[in-house]
């Protein structure tokens, strides 16, 4: 294989840290290749990547016909979970933070959980963020929940998230989740992955 090149290619804010080299495979050689990917905000990204090489009968030089081939790989996904973890903060610099960020998210609320505790509970869990309200505050059984997340990135970046739902006569939640934050990239990215994440997990079956 000659002129064998990882091309790598990045959707959001993710930059490669240099340029594709070429390399030169002999039969039944093997080459490992590492890439070095600069990550600098919590935003959910996407590498692309593909192998390409020229397939010759030389083995010292390219051939005029020698075809060029391409191998696509797998893509992967960065995930916002791998990026923030819980933080505390006073309730007094939770509502500035609030009031001063201008990124909103608002998620309507879609599950199939019934209790808006365990709701709440599921919201925590799924975005790894920790919940600043008492639970002396959030005990009861008005079928009314209003509570307060928060969440701090590796790159000392705010997530706020506020969590607001309602028990109705039919027995379903109803309600909503708004996220804050001062860049667009984690309100988007969070909002993402409460949305996919606060249907109620399936329990496995046994086999």
């Amino acid at each position: 294989m000659q002129n064998l090149c990882l091309e790598l290619a990045t959707v959001g804010d993710l930059k490669l840290c240099e340029r594709p080299q070429s390399y030169l495979l002999q039969p039944k050689e093997e080459k490992h290749i590492k890439a070095n990917i600069k990550v600098s905000s919590t935003e959910t990204g996407i590498v692309f990547g593909s192998i390409v090489y020229d397939s010759s009968t030389s083995t010292t030089s390219p051939a005029p016909n020698s075809d060029r081939n391409c191998v696509v790989l797998n893509d992967i996904h960065i995930d916002i979970m791998d990026y923030i973890a819980p933080a505390s903060c006073s309730d007094l610099t939770f509502r500035a933070m609030w009031a001063e960020f201008e990124w909103e998210n608002k998620v309507a609320v879609n599950t199939d959980i019934t209790d808006v505790s365990e709701f709440l509970q599921h919201v925590v869990k799924s975005t790894n963020m920790k919940c600043l309200t008492p639970e002396s505050a959030l005990e009861g059984q008005s079928g009314f929940l209003a509570a307060n997340l928060y969440a701090k990135s590796i790159f000392g970046e705010d997530a706020l998230v506020n969590v607001s739902v309602e028990s109705r006569a039919d027995g379903k939640i109803a309600g909503y989740i708004r996220i804050r934050s001062k860049t667009q990239g984690i309100a988007l990215s969070l909002g993402d992955k409460i949305t996919l994440k606060q249907k109620k997990p399936e329990v496995p079956t046994a086999n």
